[in-house]
């Protein structure tokens, strides 16, 4: 066990932990939006309140072991994103701006702990404004309509859409990187993974924006 955690604590070992986590991240992203895209149901909300009930019942263990492990994956993830992150400027031991570290890296490379932090400061927000209210509290309306009057107010609107554009930027570097960590990135799959996880990430930020601009700009006539 001890060479386990030596070897997760290590550099390399940072990288696949964060390699891994991300693409975990990655597949809850995937069926977070295709549960969301149910809002866009013209059915007063139907589809997903069922949605929300079935996810929230108290004796779905399963979900529960999956959400509690997805917990668990996104701080680890945040916390260890952050350790590389110091590691790699202690291991620099020299400023910015003599390293030339937009001749050394991208622009998303650089922007990793910038967008990281934004996004974090979202899913703090957001969980406490739907995952403690609806799951913990005790909401007097359903979680659809919670979220309809909440894409209706232009500043949380707005709010969910750049931080959906931070998201954006800090997947199609992680995406990249996920691939490069994990030994499958070779010179000749490097532009078709490229040119995949920028229209991944813009795909998958675009249709989050999407539901606060439906309700924001399209369906404005409220949950009820």
């Amino acid at each position: 066990m001890g060479w386990f955690l030596k070897f997760i604590d290590s550099s390399v070992g940072k990288k696949l932990v964060m390699a891994l986590t991300g693409l975990f991240l990655y597949l809850f992203l995937i069926e977070h939006l295709i549960a969301n895209l149910l809002l866009l149901n013209n059915d007063k909300g139907e589809a997903y309140t069922i949605y929300a009930e079935v996810l929230g019942s108290s004796y779905n263990i399963p979900l529960r072991i999956i959400e509690v492990g997805l917990f668990f994956c996104l701080i680890y993830h945040t916390i260890n994103g952050t350790r590389l992150w110091l590691s790699n400027r202690r291991a620099k031991g020299i400023p910015y701006y003599e390293n030339r570290a937009s001749e050394n890296s991208t622009f998303f490379s650089r922007f990793m702990i910038q967008s990281g932090t934004a996004i974090f400061i979202f899913l703090v927000i957001h969980l406490k404004s739907f995952f403690v209210y609806y799951r913990l509290g005790n909401p007097e309306d359903t979680m659809y309509q919670g979220v309809v009057k909440s894409f209706q107010n232009p500043l949380y609107s707005w709010f969910y859409i750049v931080a959906m554009i931070f998201l954006a930027f800090h997947l199609v570097h992680s995406f990249q990187s996920a691939f490069q960590t994990l030994g499958l990135r070779h010179n000749k799959y490097t532009p078709f993974i490229k040119s995949f996880g920028v229209v991944f990430s813009i795909l998958i930020c675009a249709g989050f924006a999407l539901i606060p601009v439906y309700f924001l700009y399209i369906n404005n006539t409220g949950g009820n």
